[in-house]
């Protein structure tokens, strides 16, 4: 026996059954300090440094494996290259 249930509710109305507490104003708070932050240039606010924990470590084996090919390319590149008249 299986029985289902559809419940057609927006977060803020789960959230509210639940009992949990609207961190809306929290969230728009942070947010907007990242945003001057990030618009004022300050150390540590470059998007790539507020990405990277919310990126799989996986990824950084993927950039090793660039780097390697491109230093490969690299290497070919300049084997093959004519050599200029002196």
């Amino acid at each position: 026996m299986k029985i289902r249930v559809d419940v057609d509710i927006s977060p803020k109305e789960l959230r509210e059954f639940l009992g949990l507490p609207d961190v809306e104003p929290l969230q728009q708070e942070l947010l907007e300090r990242v945003r001057e932050n990030l618009r004022s240039g300050q150390e540590g606010y470059d998007p790539a440094a507020l990405l990277k924990p919310l990126l799989p470590a996986n990824l950084a084996v993927l950039e090793q494996m660039q780097k390697s090919l491109w230093g490969a390319l690299a290497r070919n590149t300049d084997k093959d290259a004519p050599d200029e008249p002196s």
